[in-house]
């Protein structure tokens, strides 16, 4: 499978986002405290910098499953693989240029955190305790939290009424921003990237049109 110029940017985007993600995580690893001893304010009290380990998917959401982590990391193994032809197959179809740069997106942010799953655990040391092996099994760096409000749902709410509530609460990391940004982009421009009328537009006519929107 060739790959010309033209072709090798989309993929490049992929490539800077790997290294932005894995140089923020090695930072925080090497130089911050997990947990919120180590929390640094950014903003304020809206954006922190709160070093976490993730054994489970984005965003901090987990599987309890006995090898859920093991198939989580072959999943995101056989998904960037995915991405990666599903990135040349849209070049040859001449899709969208915006599409492609979403796809290079997300392909960084997946690969971002398969290097994490594949090799943290035996680089880092950061297997779960009881994991079979360390390797598949590392946990994901994350950092990234904004806690932009917080309080206590009012008492007339059923079932959480005075219960305290944080938004946002999750912990990520810039893989998954990167790849949260892709899809969110190829949502919201969705008829534009995939509309009948971008079928006879050649790469070069879609990186104009890109550049002047």
């Amino acid at each position: 499978m060739k790959l010309d110029s033209k072709l090798l940017k989309y993929f490049l985007v992929a490539v800077v986002v790997i290294i932005i993600d894995q140089a923020s995580k090695m930072l925080v690893h090497n130089n911050m405290m997990m947990g919120t001893a180590g929390e640094i304010d950014v903003i304020g009290d809206w954006f922190k910098l709160h070093y976490l380990l993730n054994p489970g998917m984005a965003f901090g959401l987990k599987s309890s499953h006995e090898y859920g982590k093991l198939l989580l990391t072959l999943f995101r193994l056989v998904a960037m693989v995915g991405i990666g032809y599903y990135i040349f197959y849209l070049y040859k179809k001449q899709a969208h240029s915006g599409l492609l740069w979403c796809m290079g997106l997300i392909l960084g942010g997946a690969v971002g955190n398969v290097i994490d799953s594949t090799f943290y655990g035996v680089l880092l040391d950061n297997a779960p305790v009881g994991s079979p092996t360390p390797w598949f099994h590392g946990q994901v760096i994350d950092m990234l939290f904004f806690p932009l409000f917080d309080g206590y749902y009012p008492e007339w709410i059923p079932g959480i009424g005075g219960d305290y509530f944080l938004f946002f609460s999750p912990v990520f990391n810039i893989a998954d921003s990167s790849i949260f940004i892709g899809v969110v982009i190829i949502l919201i421009y969705q008829k534009k990237f995939f509309g009948k009328e971008n079928d006879d537009k050649s790469p070069e006519e879609e990186v104009k049109e890109s550049v002047i929107s």
